[in-house]
């Protein structure tokens, strides 16, 4: 066997290696010999056919599992011999016509791709200088809160006889779309509660109730948004024929004990501080958000090394089908997203570079540390994932337990969100108080309203790709 490096540059390796047509048949021969013995073949007594004969009829079968073997062994020979630390497994290819070598007329010749793991320093997460964006829960808040419960647990009554329905008033209908004269999917409905004034419907629909009376037949005539997700409706006029079956006002609005007891509580002091502890987390998650963007952000400005081709490509390539997925489900060509796609492919291509660089120094960071995932996290968040399946939990359970690709999926965040805690507890962390408004912002919208230095830009836009991997 001839291992020969053809390439070295930077994370890359490559390895031409040839073995013998004569070796390959020295391996044929010893491992017919080796089985001769357990062989029974008809017209031959138990073990005694003929090496030869079973070479002609056993060796064509034997020689692919013999150069399958070489090929794997002779591979990892190559990294062995060279102190190589593979990013993935190396990646072959065959240089030799594969039919003249099983039918040993030729050297087996291949080339074996090797994408090293980059060696780089970690900096020292306890000089970090980052802002964690708070903002404290105030009773007005609080009160706001309980009286949007209300308004959602409120009742409806029906109006007198022949009265017409008024903005904020509970309509049930019955309605049909249509398209040029064509009904589509999803648009039709019996007996829907429909709130005026909820925006729950497209712009206009709503507007053309109010007035509405009992068993009254309107045609609701509406414009699609230019926006509206489903491509084939966007900016698109429509027909609603509407039935009106029932027309009811909104009762007063009481907060007091009674509204407590009817959403499961002992009386109101009781529902306020239930409502208190759930905004104080609802801003607390809010907050790590931003803490943990910034972290990210600061770690990828303090970490600049090579990156594995391989690695980058399969990021990229992953981000890009979720982004023409979503394109096509929006009904745009990537030219309306930027400049010309290769401009897209550019910002996406710098976002997959991102990932992959705070992968690895996650990674690391974690190794270093002993950051691990305890079985019972993975457990809880399967059944995170279960809970959104109504009745399919134990096929959920089980999709997991056999798939460990996916598997690796649900450990990923786990594993960062736990890095960053720890990073978190390190770093210079200085807390930055802002309004609700801004602590609820995305991360990039907060950093431009608050002068930050920009964040990754590409980033905002990955939210497509993030849509598609959900």
């Amino acid at each position: 066997m001839q291992i020969t490096e053809t390439v070295n540059q930077d994370l890359r390796r490559e390895y031409k290696i040839v073995i013998p047509a004569n070796d390959l048949d020295k391996r044929l021969s010893g491992r017919i010999e080796e089985m001769k013995p357990r062989m029974n073949l008809k017209g031959f007594r138990p073990g005694k056919a003929p090496a030869a004969h079973l070479k002609k009829t056993f060796g064509k079968q034997m020689m692919g599992e013999i150069v399958e073997q070489a090929v794997n062994e002779s591979s990892q020979q190559a990294v062995k011999d060279n102190n190589l630390k593979p990013a993935f497994p190396p990646r072959v290819d065959l240089d030799s016509e594969i039919e003249k070598v099983m039918d040993g007329k030729s050297d087996l010749e291949f080339t074996v791709k090797v994408d090293l793991m980059p060696d780089f320093a970690l900096a020292d997460v306890s000089k970090l200088k980052v802002e964690k964006l708070v903002s404290d829960v105030t009773q007005t808040e609080i009160d706001e809160a309980v009286m949007k419960l209300a308004e959602q647990t409120r009742g409806y009554s029906d109006r007198a006889e022949g009265e017409a329905a008024q903005k904020d008033d509970q309509i049930a209908i019955d309605f049909t779309g249509s398209v040029d004269g064509e009904e589509f999917a999803g648009g039709k409905a019996e007996g829907f509660n429909l709130v005026l004034g909820s925006g729950q419907f497209i712009p206009g629909f709503e507007d053309q109730l109010i007035g509405a009376k009992v068993g009254d037949k309107r045609d609701v005539k509406v414009k699609f948004p230019a926006d509206y997700p489903e491509a084939k409706l966007a900016d698109k006029d429509a027909v609603f024929a509407v039935t009106v079956h029932a027309v009811k006002k909104a009762d007063p609005i009481e907060v007091n004990d009674d509204l407590a007891k009817k959403v499961g509580f002992d009386n109101l002091s009781t529902l306020n501080d239930r409502v208190k502890t759930q905004l104080k987390a609802d801003f607390a998650n809010a907050s790590r958000l931003h803490l943990k963007r910034r972290i990210l952000d600061a770690l990828d400005a303090e970490h600049t090394f090579p990156l594995p081709p391989t690695m980058v490509e399969g990021e990229f390539d992953a981000i890009w089908r979720a982004v023409q997925a979503e394109l096509e489900r929006e009904g745009k060509k990537p030219e309306d997203e930027a400049d010309s796609e290769e401009e897209l492919k550019k910002e996406y291509h710098d976002i997959a570079e991102r990932r992959v660089r705070l992968g690895l120094v996650l990674a690391r960071l974690g190794e270093q540390n002993g950051i691990t995932i305890a079985p019972d996290e993975i457990n809880r968040a399967i059944a995170t994932r279960a809970r959104q399946f109504p009745g399919q939990e134990q096929q959920v359970f089980q999709f997991y337990q056999s798939n460990p690709q996916a598997l690796a999926e649900i450990r990923a965040p786990i594993f960062e969100d736990k890095v960053v805690d720890f990073i978190a507890e390190l770093a210079q962390v200085t807390e930055k108080p802002v309004d609700r408004e801004t602590l609820f912002m995305d991360p990039d919208e907060a950093a431009e309203k608050l002068g930050d230095k920009p964040v990754e830009k590409p980033e905002k836009k990955a939210k497509k790709a993030k849509k598609s991997e959900e």
